[in-house]
This record gives C-alpha cells, structure tokens and sequence, in this order.
C-alpha cells in the first residue's frame, strides 16, 4: 500500500550549519507537491537529504512506511525515489544514450530496452540524438536527458528541483506536461519551482520554506488567494 514518502521533524546541517529545522512533508501518490520558497531557503538541501546525498542530523524519513534514512544515494534510487538536481545536470562527455544505459544500470537486460523505449517516447525529441554528446545539446535538451534518466529508473517518486532553470518558457511548457503525466500514473512529484504561478497551477498541494522551515503548507489556492504568505517568504 503506497502511504507517501513523508518527511518528519527532519533536522540536516551542511558543514556545521544547520540548514533544515523540524521539518515536516509529505508527498502523495499521484500527487504533484510543490515546495516554493526564496534561494537559500532549504529547498535543494531538502532534496539533497531525501536523495541520501546529505546525512540527516535527525528526523524521519519514510517511503510508504519504510525508513530510508542511511541508504547511499543508490539504494535511495533503487528503492523508488529518483531526485533530478538543480541545473539540468548530465554526464557531459558521454553520449545520450550512454547517459540513459548509465541511468538503468540496476536494471536487468531484459527491463534496460524496454525502459529507455518508455523514456525516448516520452521524449522522442532524444531520439536522434543518441549518439550525440550530452555536453552538446542545449540546455533543455540536458533536462529531457536527466528526466529520462529519472523516468527509466522506474520511480514511485520524483523529485525536480527548479527544472525550468536558465530555460526558455518555450521549453518549461513543453517539460510541465511531461511531470503532469508523470502524477497520472501514480507517481508522487516534488517540485521545486521558480516560476510560483506554474508550480502552483499545476500542484496539488504546497509548501513555503523560509530559512529552513516550513511557514505554510496547505491547497495551491490559498497562496493564490493569499499572495502576501509568498511575498513575504520570498523577502526573508
């Protein structure tokens, strides 16, 4: 039975800080979950943390009632939670398609083709570009790679952190359906977005963090109805 992916009382320092306080969320089965908030306010630590990158200092986190604090990045993946970073990040020097092999290596042979299908069809702008270089292609371009990496992992949750980053609106339009698709098939979405009015059409359910904290979690439209909550997070 799917419960969420839930964060509870989660405190996280980076190098001494402590940059996470007491904080509680939730991501619902296909649900899309925006976490809005000014830079530096925790969010990328939040993913980070979740993702088995940064150690956790306290708190809980679960994946549908199971404990997933202490695995390594890996074991996080392979358990269901895929995190796309910050910054459209690929593995430049390799090939498309080696990125997409890379991304499925936990995978066995027979799930590998079926899987990067899934992913290209998805994107099938990628198809032509197998063989390119991956430090090549545009800026968007490297985001459909890193979600089609995200996708091949077969998730239960995703995690996207400011995937419209240095992005042509043209470009966020054409990747916001893809995470809506995404909820559509019950997987449970994280998203981090600067562009407050796409997160908040698009999201379910939302959260505002300032300075580490979570000041405002509830429905989209309270801070569409309440635009002072952001603004005033945003200023912090």
């Amino acid at each position: 039975m799917s419960t969420g992916l839930t964060v509870q009382r989660l405190n996280v320092a980076r190098s001494g800080k402590a940059v996470l306080h007491d904080v509680d969320l939730t991501i619902s089965p296909g649900k899309i979950t925006a976490l809005l908030g000014a830079n530096g306010a925790g969010k990328s630590s939040l993913v980070l943390a979740i993702a088995g990158v940064l150690p956790v200092t306290s708190g809980a986190i679960a994946l549908d009632g199971r404990s997933i604090v202490g695995l390594r990045p890996d074991g996080v993946r392979v358990s269901g939670v895929a995190a796309v970073p910050e910054g459209h990040q690929v593995l430049s020097d390799l090939s498309v398609e080696d990125n997409l092999k890379v991304a499925g290596c936990h995978l066995t042979r027979a799930e590998l083709q079926p899987a990067i299908d899934l992913a290209l069809d998805t994107f099938p702008e990628l198809r032509e570009r197998l063989r390119v270089r991956s430090g090549d292609l545009s800026g968007g371009q490297q985001q459909m790679v890193a979600l089609a990496q995200a996708i091949i992992g077969k998730p239960r949750y995703l995690l996207a952190d400011e995937l419209s980053f240095g992005l042509a609106p043209v470009i966020v339009a054409r990747l916001v359906p893809v995470l809506q698709k995404l909820a559509s098939q019950g997987i449970g979405v994280l998203l981090i977005e600067q562009f407050t009015h796409i997160a908040l059409k698009i999201s379910h359910a939302a959260y505002v963090m300032e300075r580490g904290r979570i000041c405002f979690s509830g429905e989209p439209q309270a801070l569409i109805a309440n635009p002072q909550i952001l603004h005033s997070a945003y200023l912090a």
